[in-house]
């Protein structure tokens, strides 16, 4: 206990040299109930040591916590016992989850993010099937089910938490709760208007799938029209409880991709999103221009709301020395740019976080992805090393240079 109790406070020292006033984490759920139910039990050591610990640390140092509740991993007993997000009473157990956290650290805590990328968590597990959950052959039939399912059963567990701390704990903890998004632009392959239409499609399918719901109540018209049955109904209770469920929208951005259409509804299209940067660092088209292009359509489409760029970067796949890594300080830079233009605009954007602070583990590829701004040597001790980016961060937060 006291090697992790020094650990995060050597980690919120590093913070506090970078310069930051913001830290954004996620909470284990399964750190805390081990099983997801309150019925078998809390883990005192996880939630009243760890949490805490890190929380009152980036106080004393002066970095807001900005804590994500859900960021893809549930307990495995929810998913061995009922389905996970296949099951709808899944929501009375993140329900119960989340309670305990705001009761736990809401007096400190004043931004909440309920979920973390819902769409690509029902994609990756019920469309792709990367964690085997899915019983589900959509990669040969083409026509999935679960994955719809899973979508709506996490938009429900997010507006039953949002309604839970607006009616209980917002007016006295006085924070803000909302969801965060996967957020590629999706650019036409060309100006031939199938291609615009395409991407116009795509948009509604990824983004509008999430947020309009949070807006509007249902799915956007061209899903209903597309999807059809497989598309879950909204109860008039759900709809009501949906609309005005998030305080802002986390956007979490790092590249675009091109759209084309395909009418062989059978016929995988290829992909035309690499370009020579992208593909020398192991990313995807850099193109800051996504970034800006997303936020003023968000500002239009949904008048206006209160936006946190909660996730933007870039990987080191094929760098040799993870240290020298100029190309992410232009990567960021070009981006805080695109950012700060969408401001000018009129965009309300109240923050940015770089990912990430530490080197993190990441769902597909592990801890070889390298999307740091302190380099983690998992050879020497767990060592963290400054970046070259990091570096500059720190004098760009603190205003060494001209920017």
């Amino acid at each position: 206990m006291r090697l992790l109790k020094e650990g995060i406070r050597e980690d919120v020292q590093r913070l506090k040299e970078l310069g930051v006033n913001s830290y954004r984490f996620s909470i284990g759920w399964s750190r805390v109930i081990p099983d997801g139910t309150l019925k078998g039990g809390i883990n005192k050591e996880g939630i009243d040591f760890f949490y805490n610990n890190l929380i009152n640390e980036l106080l004393n140092n002066g970095i807001e916590p900005f804590v994500t509740i859900l960021h893809f991993d549930y307990p495995l007993a929810l998913q061995q016992n009922i389905g996970g997000f296949l099951n709808r009473s899944i929501v009375k157990h993140f329900k119960d989850y989340s309670e305990l956290l705001f009761k736990t650290y809401g007096d400190r805590v004043k931004y909440w993010t309920t979920l973390n990328e819902p769409g690509l968590q029902a994609m990756y597990n019920y469309m792709e099937n990367l964690t085997h959950y899915s019983t589900e052959d959509c990669a040969t039939t083409k026509v999935c089910t679960e994955v719809y399912t899973v979508l709506h059963n996490l938009l429900i567990s997010h507006a039953t938490v949002s309604k839970l701390y607006k009616s209980k704990f917002q007016a006295v903890q006085g924070g803000e709760i909302g969801i965060a998004i996967t957020s590629r632009s999706y650019v036409p392959y060309s100006s031939k208007p199938e291609d615009v239409d395409a991407a116009q499609r795509l948009t509604e399918f990824r983004w509008g799938w999430v947020l309009e719901p949070l807006f509007n109540g249902d799915y956007p018209k061209i899903m209903r029209k597309l999807v059809g049955k497989r598309l879950p109904e909204f109860t008039k209770n759900e709809k009501e409880i949906l609309k005005g469920s998030t305080d802002f929208i986390g956007i979490n951005y790092y590249y675009s991709l091109f759209v084309r259409y395909e009418p062989n509804k059978s016929k995988i299209p290829a992909s035309d999103n690499y370009d020579a940067l992208a593909d020398q660092y192991g990313c995807r088209y850099v193109y800051p221009e996504g970034l800006y292009n997303f936020l003023l359509y968000i500002n239009k489409e949904y008048k206006n709301p209160r936006i946190y760029i909660t996730e933007n970067g870039i990987p080191s796949f094929k760098i040799p020395n993870p240290l020298k890594d100029e190309h992410r300080t232009a990567y960021i830079t070009a981006h805080i740019n695109a950012t700060k233009a969408a401001i000018n605009d009129g965009v309300n954007v109240r923050g940015y976080f770089a990912w990430a602070a530490f080197d993190t583990y990441d769902f597909d590829n592990g801890y070889s992805k390298h999307m740091e701004l302190y380099h983690v040597d998992f050879d020497d001790s767990l060592k963290r090393i400054m970046t070259n980016t990091a570096k500059w961060y720190k004098k760009y937060l603190t205003h060494d240079s001209v920017h």
